[in-house]
């Protein structure tokens, strides 16, 4: 039972598992129907598409995700360690660093 814990043989059976479902969702899917032009177009909704730029980029969120990357992180680590000095320190330096990324 422990060789079907280890990763390598569990990765074919989640890659083996993955593609059967895969499979099964190619052959119960319909064809598409390439005759109308109007399935295909990019804007379907009698309007002309837009001409600008619909996303302005990932920059405006930058700070954010990671402001929210370092929180999950601290508590993570905060939250599996036992209470020493080491937690603590790393809380401080953690709330610094949070810090610095609103004050910015």
């Amino acid at each position: 039972m422990h060789i079907l814990l280890s990763p390598p043989v569990s990765f074919v059976i989640y890659a083996l598992f993955g593609l059967l479902i895969f499979l099964f969702g190619k052959s119960t899917a319909p064809n598409e129907d390439t005759t109308d032009e109007q399935k295909r177009a990019l804007y379907g909704s009698g309007e002309e598409a837009p001409e600008e730029r619909g996303v302005p980029g990932y920059k405006p969120f930058l700070l954010i995700s990671l402001f929210f990357a370092l929180l999950h992180l601290a508590v993570l680590v905060i939250g599996t360690s036992d209470m020493n000095l080491t937690a603590g320190i790393y809380t401080a330096v953690v709330m610094f660093g949070l810090l610095a990324l609103i004050m910015n």
